[in-house]
């Protein structure tokens, strides 16, 4: 009867050490996953980061990559544990687990409140982002050295079809809308079909007239990104409930064998 306890005892560990390291390769995976979003955001918006003149999606997208980096740390530090029966390592895994899971679900529950209610985050985020976005449209645009302002300002304005921060009239007040003397009201860019010099005629069926202008268009699409990150950041932290329910189990299993 005593070789029988200790053989179901050895076949439920040897069962949850497997269902522990499938959990910590997926783990690997999620964070490999949230690396290659902050590297994206990098790359791929770097020149809409250079337009807001703000450290928000810098910030952001750095934030992701440590994220990452310490989700994967974790999953080797629980591998190790697992495969090699440390319960002093299962315990700080345990914690770890815990301390991601606390931080996951306040940032996916902040996200969620933020994108429902926008307030006071949406709030500072707008007027910054007016302020940030209208300085560099006007001041910036097509001058001396800020290629690649201009450049994004361009793909902004053709990506969100929009023209200018809050409105085309802002375009009114540019540097260059008022030294370039070629009768433009507003940068091509801002037409429907762009072409050259096209941007002299600011009627609605020429140009985007969005109500807004592009900073709705960029809170609108920022707004989106935050559902999406609240609802994985929760949905993640509910699988990891599961890691620390058979980590428990696993810590207990050992903690009950005979030495």
């Amino acid at each position: 009867m005593e070789a029988q306890g200790r053989n179901s005892d050895t076949c439920g560990t040897i069962c949850l050490k497997y269902v522990l390291f499938i959990f910590n390769v997926l783990f690997w995976l999620a964070g490999g996953a949230v690396i290659a979003v902050g590297v994206w955001t990098m790359v791929e918006k770097s020149e809409y980061i250079s337009l807001l003149n703000s450290s928000y999606y810098s910030a952001s997208a750095y934030a992701l990559i440590a994220a990452g980096l310490i989700v994967i740390a974790t999953g080797i530090i629980g591998c190790c544990a697992t495969l090699k029966e440390m319960k002093s390592l299962l315990i700080v895994y345990l914690i770890l687990l815990l301390c991601i899971f606390l931080l996951e679900v306040i940032a996916g529950v902040l996200a969620y409140i933020n994108s429902q209610e926008c307030f006071p985050f949406c709030y500072q985020l707008d007027e910054g982002l007016r302020q940030n976005l209208k300085e560099t449209m006007q001041l910036k645009y097509q001058q001396p050295e800020q290629d690649s302002i201009t450049q994004a300002v361009d793909n902004l304005q053709q990506e969100f079809k929009c023209c200018g921060s809050n409105s085309s009239l802002d375009w009114s007040d540019s540097v260059w809308i008022q030294a370039a003397g070629n009768n433009r009201l507003v940068p091509d860019s801002c037409c429907k079909t762009p072409s050259d010099y096209c941007g002299r005629r600011d009627h609605p069926s020429n140009i985007y007239k969005v109500e807004g202008g592009c900073i709705m268009k960029l809170e609108d699409y920022i707004l989106s990104q935050l559902h999406i990150i609240g609802a994985v950041g929760i949905g993640v932290a509910f699988l990891q409930l599961v890691g620390m329910m058979f980590t428990c189990c696993l810590y207990r299993s050992l903690k009950e064998e005979p030495n």
